[in-house]
């Protein structure tokens, strides 16, 4: 937490992806509050028109307002994805610490598992489990969580590998430590950064692909806000109607390059090797 407080005062690329990724936060929550409209009211009258001061992002063709879409779409997209890589975060390293600390057979079968999982292209084995499993943002979350943890269990193992070997941590040994306690004491805030900062920088990555299984079907279904599911509606008037994709596709990307760029000014206030 002093890392993060004297990155905020003394790093100003740090300060200012904070504060962009606060306001993108506080928009999804102010979200309700500042939509134009009901993101999900058909008004068929309205369909298809273009950017104007009644709809300044334009409306679908079913006349529902895209900005109000878009700022909804948020609330679907941004907690979806924060929620889907923390559950990678908290699959991977509980795997990867055991793995680590306990060697063995623990660790012969938990990476087993994970060398087949890296064995598959993960977003062509993404798309398989959710197809089997059904269209769902839920399902989307689970395909993604599969063939994304060995990720983050490879890295804690690692971490972990180093640190035990650590004379502090035999001395938590001789002292009549128990094995839980070394973990939570000595093994987790050790390896917890490095962790974290990962996470932060796979937001962006996690956003794309559950917007691409959107997109194609497997992640949001109508008549949802979310920005790939908006995407998809919108590629078949490509055409006669841009803003479908243009707006969705530009919330995307603006998100996707502030976590992205957030997750780097992170990585140099948490890296001790930046210290002077």
């Amino acid at each position: 937490m002093e890392n993060l407080i004297r990155g905020f005062k003394e790093k100003p690329t740090f300060r200012y992806t904070t504060l962009l990724v606060g306001l993108l936060v506080l928009i999804v929550i102010l979200a309700p509050v500042i939509s134009p409209y009901n993101p999900l009211e058909a008004v068929m009258k309205d369909a298809n028109q273009a950017p104007s001061a009644a709809h300044l992002f334009g409306t679908d063709k079913l006349g529902r307002d895209v900005l109000s879409r878009i700022l909804y779409g948020g609330t679907y997209s941004l907690t979806s994805v924060l929620a889907l890589v923390a559950i990678i975060f908290c699959v991977g390293t509980t795997m990867g610490v055991l793995a680590g600390y306990y060697g063995g057979m623990v660790d012969t079968v938990i990476m087993r598992v994970a060398d087949m999982m890296i064995s598959f292209p993960g977003v062509i084995l993404a798309i398989a489990i959710a197809g089997v499993m059904g269209g769902s943002l839920v399902n989307a979350m689970i395909a993604l969580t599969v063939v994304t943890w060995t990720k983050y269990a490879r890295l804690a193992r690692s971490v972990v590998l180093k640190i035990k070997k650590r004379d502090f941590v035999d001395a938590a040994i001789v002292s009549g430590g128990t094995s839980t306690h070394i973990l939570i004491a000595h093994i987790l805030p050790n390896i917890i950064p490095v962790l974290i900062v990962t996470a932060v920088s796979d937001i962006g990555a996690m956003m794309m692909e559950l917007a691409g299984l959107s997109f194609l079907g497997f992640g949001s279904q109508p008549p949802a806000p979310e920005w790939g599911l908006m995407l998809n509606e919108g590629r078949q008037q490509l055409q006669t109607a841009p803003w479908l994709m243009f707006f969705p596709g530009l919330a995307i990307f603006l998100t996707v390059v502030v976590f992205n760029l957030w997750g780097d000014a992170l990585r140099d206030v948490l890296d001790p090797r930046d210290e002077d």
